[in-house]
């Protein structure tokens, strides 16, 4: 499926215990865009992911997908179009092997049978991961557990690809992997994360959420740059925007 938008606008959401999670968010992600949503804990990141992917809906405003509503009368086809690779891999995981867990999500698109394995193969390859396929989910490391956690939704070729904080418990090599893959899919890419350093790699765009609302909406590096901004909203910049204080005392 080739890259597709997403608009949002004057989106709110409450929780039932009246937690007011998102107010009035509106923005746009061109087709094909890498947008990363950055913000404290609580400030509504999480919350906007499962709305973009129909797991949550609207209770003000809208949410599009291409030319879509999102709405429940749409959701097998937003399904079709969002991805959404969740924080903990274990939630995306529970069929006995890899090759299992992969095929799911074809399988229930109605694809044919004859196409589900090339699909497969060709999910794991992207992610490094083909030598996992017969291997018991459960039984995978952390990082092998994310890897194939993006292959099952990457075997449904979507056109938006939205993960909940990708990078969080991954060592550094399956990290630097990760960055890597996200790079290189040329899909609509949207990462909620506190990993700032990731978010300066993959996404040329940041949108910033503070107390359920955008804070900021801007390209990487300006939002970064901004330390008063950065102070405001609970967050730092990323490691590789800062004078190493080590190499400064010896110069």
């Amino acid at each position: 499926m080739s890259a597709v938008g997403i608009r949002v606008r004057d989106l709110g959401f409450t929780y039932p215990d009246g937690t007011v999670a998102l107010e009035a968010i509106t923005f746009e992600i061109a087709a094909g865009e890498s947008v990363a949503v950055v913000g404290g804990n609580g400030a509504g990141k999480s919350t906007l992911l499962l709305h973009l992917a129909g797991i949550l809906m609207a209770a003000r405003g809208s949410v599009d997908v291409g030319v879509t509503r999102v709405q429940r009368a749409t959701l097998t086809e937003v399904r079709k179009t969002v991805g959404l690779v969740f924080q903990d891999p274990d939630d995306q995981l529970f069929m006995p092997t890899v090759r299992e867990d992969v095929a799911f999500g074809p399988l229930n698109l109605g694809v044919r049978p004859d196409e589900i394995d090339a699909r497969v193969q060709e999910a794991l390859g992207a992610v490094g991961a083909l030598a996992l396929i017969d291997r018991p989910s459960h039984r995978l490391s952390f990082g092998e557990k994310r890897a194939a956690a993006i292959a099952t939704v990457l075997s449904m070729r979507p056109g938006v690809l939205v993960l909940d904080e990708p990078s969080s418990n991954l060592d550094p090599r399956a990290r630097r992997r990760l960055i890597d893959l996200l790079r290189s899919l040329g899909t609509t890419l949207v990462v909620a994360t506190h990993d700032l350093d990731l978010a300066a790699e993959v996404c040329p765009r940041t949108i910033v959420l503070y107390g359920g609302r955008v804070a900021a909406d801007g390209t990487t590096p300006a939002i970064f740059s901004d330390k008063r901004l950065l102070e405001r909203t609970g967050l730092e910049q990323p490691l590789s925007m800062r004078a190493c204080p080590v190499c400064s005392r010896g110069a």
